[in-house]
């Protein structure tokens, strides 16, 4: 497996939640903890992008890092872990993604040598906040947000993009979980039960 860093997005507005997501528990720990967890075995530098890094204490196992095109989505949030990163390649995910899956994580870091883009298609979309990119990315992603194309896979015919098709991702999540993420009370709620019927249990 390549060498490659970890970007994760936690914007901290979540309008449709009406919270701060990052902190909502899932099995009495917040989402973000479980985040980390699934990630630190992956890289030696985890940035996080927020625009509350307040909210993050000190811990030298990650890096808190801003905007640095503040407004401007996950497609901003994906440029600025791509300028902070230490290694040429960056996993990205989201910070409501309690399910991830660090075997596919690990497989996507594995493919990620050869190309600019990995990201897994599951039977509905490109899953582009569950992929890896590249630094080379850098440019193409700069001139699309300099125009406010917020959409991310815009600047993907410019660069080398490999999609993991979903009978790929099976070999790893066959239920497909490391998808699930939370935008409303609702999907908060189901994915707290989702965890209840896994065996999970409030720590």
């Amino acid at each position: 497996m390549i060498a490659a860093s970890v970007g994760i997005l936690a914007g901290g507005l979540s309008r449709r939640m009406g919270q701060d997501k990052a902190f909502l528990p899932i099995a009495g720990q917040p989402v973000i903890l479980r985040v980390l967890d699934r990630v630190r075995p992956l890289s030696d530098d985890i940035i996080i992008v927020t625009n509350t890094p307040h909210r993050y204490p000190p811990d030298n196992t990650f890096r808190v890092i801003t905007d640095v095109l503040p407004g401007k989505g996950s497609l901003g949030g994906i440029y600025s872990a791509l300028t902070a990163a230490l290694h040429p390649h960056c996993l990205i995910v989201a910070c409501d993604m309690p399910f991830l899956n660090s075997s596919l994580l690990e497989h996507l870091i594995h493919l990620a040598a050869d190309y600019d883009v990995v990201v897994p298609r599951t039977a509905d979309r490109l899953q582009t906040t569950h992929a890896v990119y590249s630094t080379s990315c850098l440019e193409a992603i700069r001139r699309q947000l300099a125009h406010d194309d917020l959409k991310i896979r815009s600047f993907f015919p410019e660069v080398r993009v490999r999609v993991v098709e979903p009978a790929e991702v099976a070999r790893f999540d066959a239920d497909f979980h490391s998808f699930l993420n939370m935008n409303t009370p609702s999907d908060w709620e189901r994915l707290q039960r989702l965890a209840t019927q896994q065996g999970e249990t409030t720590g």
